[in-house]
């Protein structure tokens, strides 16, 4: 395998040893000014991420996941506590933390598929232009996008364009993708194609995945360990392992059973007796 792509065949054949803590969120506290007072958006929030996690941030809207993504990204300071990624403090943007967003027409509409994906590379200087050219059209290949490099972004649908944003992502290969409702705004038979491709490619890349979504189906889905977040401001409610759960699981009695408890847990709704007892495994209450 070429240099170009050395990263994440490495980090493949590393998915058998013991999984190690890449991201550490300690005590973190976040606030934004309004011009009328201070808000606080996450209270005291800690979690870590392990190497090949697909970690998801879950809870109601206003409870700070985004905000939270973006501190990890560096783009916002916690008022209080520390974030860590591979043990060193995230004080700013950097090219091992890369986001995808909601939206999809970030992608310059007067460069190809294929630009788009080389574009941070040759931009952060990461790898000359046959390096750059070589990466992009392997990330494209896994995304299913090879027969599109030359056309332009207005061609595309939704469901591509997030497609060509992922391999934008991939094709710098981050320590970690972050990963902001990027679904969010797809029909429903999109948005479930699109969490079937990404749970697909992760089983080919295993990258590490941290994913804000306000939808408990989809975090179920694409999760292997989802962190609650309690309404405005966000502090952590429980954090559940959700290996059990697939896009095969939809529509079965556990996981919408499973899907009313974490409802429960987010909101205080009922008495925790009125469902069948159900197996959350390292299930952590914190309230």
């Amino acid at each position: 395998m070429n240099a170009a792509l050395q990263g994440h065949t490495a980090s493949t054949s590393e998915t058998t040893a013991t999984p190690e803590v890449l991201l550490q969120v300690k005590d973190v506290s976040l606030e934004y000014r309004t011009p009328e007072r201070v808000v606080r958006a996450t209270h005291q929030v800690s979690f870590e991420v392990d190497q090949g996690d697909r970690f998801v941030l879950l809870g109601p809207s206003g409870c700070g996941k985004s905000t939270l993504l973006k501190a990890v990204a560096g783009f916002i300071r916690p008022s209080e506590g520390e974030i860590r990624l591979g043990g060193t403090r995230i004080d700013q943007p950097g090219p091992d933390r890369i986001v995808v967003f909601q939206e999809f027409d970030q992608l310059p509409a007067w460069k190809t598929v294929l630009q788009n994906v080389m574009f941070p590379l040759l931009a952060s200087r990461t790898l000359k232009r046959p390096e750059a050219e070589k990466r992009a059209r392997y990330y494209l290949e896994k995304v299913g996008l090879s027969a599109f490099a030359d056309a332009y972004p207005h061609t595309l649908s939704g469901g591509m364009k997030a497609r060509v944003a992922i391999a934008r992502a991939l094709a710098m290969q981050p320590k970690i993708l972050l990963m902001d409702e990027p679904f969010a705004a797809l029909d429903a038979l999109t948005r479930r194609k699109m969490q079937e491709e990404l749970l697909q490619l992760w089983e080919e890349v295993r990258f590490t995945l941290l994913f804000v979504t306000h939808s408990i189906e989809e975090a179920l889905v694409v999760g292997n360990r989802i962190l609650l977040l309690s309404p405005h401001p966000g502090r952590v409610r429980a954090e559940i392992n959700s290996h059990a759960y697939g896009l095969q699981s939809l529509g079965g009695a556990d996981f919408q059973a499973s899907a009313r408890r974490i409802h429960r847990l987010l909101f205080d709704e009922g008495e925790e007796g009125t469902e069948p007892e159900l197996d959350f495994q390292h299930l952590r209450l914190a309230y």
